[in-house]
C-alpha cells in the first residue's frame, strides 16, 4: 500500500485552520494573511459608508462657499445615481473578469472622486466628483463578497459578515460626527481628503498581499463580441435611464417640484415603462441576462432582497430623523445629537458581531432574520411613543432594542448569497442584494420627508404668530428661537408629532421584513461548507485509492514474476 502524499504547507504557513480546496480548484491563504486582507477590505467598506454619511453635516458650508443652494439635491443624488446605476453591471463584470484588478479600479475611482470633491473650485466640479466616487463605490460591495469567497472558507465567512454589518452601522453614525468636526474645526474639504490615506492603505494591502489564482468566477466569451454580450448591453441601456428617472424624480418630488408636477409624473412613468422593458429583457435573455431570472426566483434570494430593501429603508430613516428629534426637541447640537445615537450604534455593533459568531457556530441564519424583523418592529413602535418629556432611560433603551434587532439582520442577506448560490453566481447575487439596499432608502427617505413636511405645515398653520416658512428654513436647531411661551411649547409638541409620524413609516418597513424572514429557507451553512470541502476530499481519496490498487497490482505482478523466475532456476 502506498503512503498518502504529504500535505503541501507552502501556502498555509502556521495557519491552524485547514486548507480547503473549494470545488477542487483553490486553496485559502494563511490565517494572518486572511486577517490582514479582510481588515483592509472592511476598512474600504468603512470608508465608503463614512463617505455616504459624512456629507450631511458639510453641505451647509459647501453651499455657503459655492453659493449653490439649488444644487443641494444633486450632492446626494449624483453619488446615489451612479452607485445604483452601475451596481448590477459590476456584479456581471466580477463574474467574468479577475476580481483583484476590478476591485482596485473601484477603489481608485472612489479615491479620484474624493480628491476632485476636496479640491473642487465650484459646485459643478463637486457634483462630478460625487458621481465618480459613486461609480467606484458601485463595485466595492460585490468585490468584497467575491474576494471573501476566495479568502475564507464558508464556515468562517459569517464571522467577517458580522464585522461587515458592524462597520456599516458604525460608519453610518460616525460619518456626521466626523463631518461636523472637520467642517467646524478645519474645513469641509477634509471630509473628502480623509478618504485618500485610508484608501491608499487598502490599495497597498490588496496589491501586495491578495493573490487570487483562478479568480474568474465563470469563463469569458471567445471573442470581444461574445464578451460584450455577456455583460448584457441591451439590459444596461434600459436599466441606466430607468434608475436615472427614478432617482431624479425622488430627489425633485416634494422639494423642488410638487409630486403632481408634469416633470415628476413623466419621470415616474418613464421609469415604470423602462423597468417593465428591463424585466422583459431579463426573461428573454435568461442566463446571458444581467440578472438571470432563476436567481431572483430562488426563494431565499428573493426573501433576502425583500428584507434588505425594507431593512435598509428603515435604518436610514431612523439614522436621519432621530438626530433631528434630538436637536429640535431636546435642544442638542448637531455634534451632541450624533453622540446621543451611540446606544443604537453600539448595540448594533455588538449584535452584528455576536450573530456572526453564532451563525458560524450553529450554521443557521434564518433565526436571526426572524429575530431582527420582530425586534426592529418593536423598537420602531417604541420610537412612536416619543414626547417632549421622554427621558434618557427611554430614548436610550429604545435605541438599544432597535440596534440589537438591526445588528441581528444587517449582514444576513449576504450570508444567504454565500450559502445558497453557486460560485459563478456569487457576484451577481451580491450585486442584486446590495442594489436593493441602496434603493430602499432612495425611495423611503423622500416618503418620510414628505410625511414630515405635510404634518408640520398643517400643524403650524393653526399656531398664531408662527411663520411656517421660517420654521422650515431655520432647521431643527433654530425652532426655540422662533417662538416663546405657550406658542413655543405648542411648536415643540407639533414638531415632535411630525417626527413621530415618520417613525410610523419605520414600523411599516420593519414589519414588512417579517414576510421575507419567514420565507428564508432553513439551509445549514455548516452542511454547505462540509459539502464544498468534501467534494475535493472525496476526489483525492478516490485518487489515492486508485493509486493503492495500481501499486498493489504492480507489487503482486512483481512477486509473480520473481516466483516464476525462481521456479525456472530450480527446474534448470
Amino acid at each position: 500500500m502506498s503512503q498518502p502524499p504529504p500535505r503541501d504547507d507552502s501556502t498555509t504557513g502556521d495557519d491552524p485552520l485547514p486548507v480547503v480546496k473549494e470545488e477542487g480548484i483553490m486553496e485559502y491563504p494563511s490565517l494572518h494573511k486572511r486577517i490582514l486582507i479582510m481588515t483592509a477590505l472592511l476598512l474600504s467598506i468603512f470608508l465608503v459608508t463614512l463617505d455616504q454619511n459624512i456629507i450631511s453635516t458639510a453641505i451647509p458650508r459647501i453651499t455657503d462657499e459655492f453659493h449653490s443652494l439649488d444644487d443641494i439635491g444633486w450632492y446626494g443624488s449624483a453619488y446615489l445615481l451612479t452607485t445604483c446605476s452601475f451596481q448590477l453591471l459590476m456584479g456581471r463584470i466580477y463574474k467574468f473578469y479577475p476580481a483583484k484588478p476590478v476591485f482596485l479600479i473601484g477603489i481608485i475611482l472612489f479615491e479620484i472622486g474624493s480628491a476632485i470633491c476636496g479640491a473642487a473650485p465650484n459646485s459643478n466640479v463637486f457634483i462630478v466628483g460625487r458621481a465618480i466616487a459613486g461609480t467606484g463605490t458601485s463595485g466595492m460591495f460585490s468585490g468584497l463578497m467575491v474576494i471573501m469567497f476566495y479568502t475564507l472558507p464558508l464556515q468562517h465567512r459569517p464571522i467577517f459578515q458580522g464585522f461587515f454589518g458592524a462597520i456599516f452601522a458604525l460608519g453610518s453614525v460616525i460619518g456626521p460626527l466626523v463631518g461636523g468636526t472637520f467642517t467646524d474645526k478645519v474645513t469641509w474639504r477634509w471630509c473628502f481628503y480623509l478618504n485618500l490615506p485610508i484608501g491608499a492603505v487598502t490599495i497597498l494591502v490588496v496589491v501586495l498581499i491578495l493573490h487570487l489564482p483562478n479568480q474568474k468566477l465563470d469563463e469569458q466569451g471567445a471573442g470581444w463580441f461574445e464578451r460584450l454580450k455577456q455583460l448584457d448591453p441591451i439590459g444596461n441601456l434600459i436599466f441606466f435611464p430607468a434608475v436615472v428617472c427614478l432617482i431624479i424624480a425622488l430627489q425633485w418630488g416634494g422639494s423642488q417640484y410638487s409630486w403632481k408636477d408634469a416633470r415628476i409624473i413623466v419621470l415616474l412613468v418613464l421609469c415604470g415603462v423602462l423597468c417593465i422593458a428591463f424585466i422583459g429583457i431579463q426573461i428573454w435573455k435568461q442566463e446571458s441576462a444581467m440578472v438571470p431570472p432563476r436567481l431572483v426566483k430562488q426563494r431565499s434570494i428573493a426573501a433576502a432582497m425583500w428584507c434588505n430593501f425594507f431593512n435598509g429603508a428603515g435604518m436610514m430613516i431612523v439614522m436621519y430623523y432621530l438626530p433631528i428629534w434630538f436637536q429640535a426637541i431636546k435642544g442638542a447640537t448637531a455634534l451632541k445629537s450624533g453622540i446621543m445615537l451611540l446606544p443604537m450604534i453600539l448595540s448594533t455593533v455588538v449584535a452584528s458581531l455576536s450573530s456572526g459568531f453564532l451563525v458560524a457556530k450553529l450554521g443557521y441564519y434564518t433565526p436571526f432574520f426572524i429575530l431582527s424583523s420582530v425586534i426592529t418592529t418593536i423598537g420602531a413602535g417604541l420610537f412612536t411613543t416619543f414626547t417632549p418629556d421622554t427621558g434618557h432611560a427611554k430614548w436610550i433603551g429604545y435605541q438599544v432594542l432597535y440596534g440589537i434587532g438591526l445588528g441581528f439582520g444587517i449582514q444576513q442577506p449576504l450570508n444567504v448569497v454565500q450559502t445558497v448560490l453557486d460560485r459563478s453566481d456569487i457576484a451577481t447575487g451580491s450585486a442584486v442584494v446590495m442594489f436593493v439596499r441602496f434603493l430602499g432608502p432612495a425611495i423611503f427617505l423622500p416618503v418620510g420627508q414628505n410625511i414630515f413636511l405635510d404634518q408640520l405645515i398643517s400643524k403650524l398653520a393653526s399656531i398664531p404668530g408662527i411663520n411656517a416658512k421660517a420654521v422650515l428654513d431655520g432647521g431643527a436647531t433654530d425652532i426655540k428661537n422662533l417662538a416663546t411661551g405657550d406658542n413655543l411649547d405648542r411648536l415643540i409638541l407639533d414638531y415632535n408629532d411630525s417626527i413621530v409620524h415618520v417613525f410610523y413609516v419605520v414600523i411599516a418597513t420593519c414589519g414588512a421584513t417579517i414576510f421575507g424572514s419567514v420565507l428564508v429557507e432553513w439551509r445549514s451553512l455548516k452542511a454547505r461548507a462540509a459539502e464544498q470541502a468534501g467534494k475535493p476530499a472525496k476526489k483525492d481519496a478516490e485518487k489515492d485509492a486508485d493509486k493503492d490498487i495500481e501499486n498493489d497490482a504492480e507489487t503482486d505482478a512483481e512477486k509473480d514474476i520473481e516466483k516464476n523466475a525462481d521456479t525456472t532456476k530450480e527446474a534448470v
